[in-house]
């Protein structure tokens, strides 16, 4: 069977009548919120991303973690909170990201984690840099229950690989691999679903078909290229593609750059998910990588109470009425394609 089959397969499979009911509820709610300018939300969260640290032993180049330019803590997540939040939305939550800033598998208790939230049928993914995928690593990954496996390979060859992967060896993540395929085949696993995401720089633009090639070899699921987000994009980046189909930055007569993406007074996240982080506060989405916008502190409040309270709502009519006033909303490709 087709791998991306096997893996949309399931994904189908935890559907249950009280998850489709939710979303068809946020789904609702969303379309009702755009027609009426208010904000209208009749569900819960059809998916979460929970930060299990912000540690990270890599220095990336546009990444907050890897340039340590956060004005938070860094931590690790509370299983007790992470547990308390996912026994309060298992019934309604489908999907669960185990990924926001740092790396995962830094955090002690990380499979652990995965473990309970896959026993209440949740799907889980993860996404990698792939530094700590030794064999024993690997097997524990496999047997977690984790769905999806996002393995970052910015390079085929260490020379390029270190250019955006500051710090990292790319022997290491070429063994996480085979680690995790070797303890696929011998346990008989359907999952993870191994995805190499691919981060389309001008440095390795010219090895996306050898990337191909080097997750075929190894036995790798699928192949994501996706755009990079350049934080300084105005006035252009050694890091911008010159092949613009995989630029999220077109460049203007007199040199400089903008965003390609029209920023629209709507955006489905808001409705249909969220980011916590490693210590319980609730933000808008990915974007927010400083937590600058504080909807919620699951510390001190349940999750339906911040989904559906004050400040939540104030946030969604803003993007209704005027998105841009909202300062990470103007560098957001939400919408926008990421080619694969």
């Amino acid at each position: 069977m087709n791998k991306n089959i096997s893996d949309g397969i399931n994904f189908l499979s935890k559907l249950t009548a009280k998850r489709v009911w939710n979303a068809v509820k946020v789904v609702s709610s969303f379309y009702s919120s755009k027609l009426t300018g208010k904000p209208n939300t009749w569900g819960l969260p059809i998916s979460i991303s929970f930060e299990p640290t912000t540690s990270c032993n890599l220095r990336c180049p546009e990444c907050p973690s890897g340039l340590r330019s956060f004005t938070r803590p860094t931590g690790m997540l509370s299983s007790g909170l992470f547990k308390q939040t996912i026994d309060e939305l298992s019934d309604t939550l489908l999907y669960l990201i185990f990924y926001f800033q740092g790396e995962p598998y830094l955090h002690p208790q990380f499979l652990e984690l995965v473990g309970y939230a896959s026993q209440k049928g949740i799907y889980t993914a993860t996404s990698t840099n792939a530094h700590y995928l030794s064999d024993e690593q690997a097997k524990k990954t496999v047997e977690s229950g984790l769905d999806r496996l996002i393995i970052s390979i910015d390079g085929t060859s260490q020379e390029v690989y270190q250019q955006y992967r500051v710090g990292g060896k790319l022997n290491k993540v070429i063994e996480g691999t085979k680690h995790i395929v070797k303890w696929k085949k011998a346990l008989k696993s359907s999952t993870p679903h191994i995805i190499f995401q691919f981060l389309v720089v001008k440095p390795n633009q010219h090895q996306i078909e050898e990337v191909k090639l080097l997750a075929k070899e190894l036995g790798v699921d699928e192949v994501g290229l996706k755009t990079a987000q350049i934080y300084d994009y105005a006035n252009g980046s050694e890091l911008i593609p010159t092949i613009d189909k995989y630029a999220r930055y077109a460049r203007q007569n007199d040199g400089s750059y903008t965003i390609k993406n029209k920023l629209v007074n709507h955006c489905w996240k808001m409705w249909h998910s969220c980011v916590i982080t490693w210590d319980g506060l609730v933000v808008p989405c990915c974007f927010d990588k400083d937590a600058h916008f504080r909807l919620g502190d699951m510390k001190t409040q349940s999750f339906t109470k911040l989904w559906n309270d004050q400040a939540y709502n104030d946030f969604r009519k803003t993007l209704i009425k005027s998105r841009s006033q909202i300062e990470m909303c103007k560098n957001c490709t939400e919408g926008t394609q990421v080619w694969a």
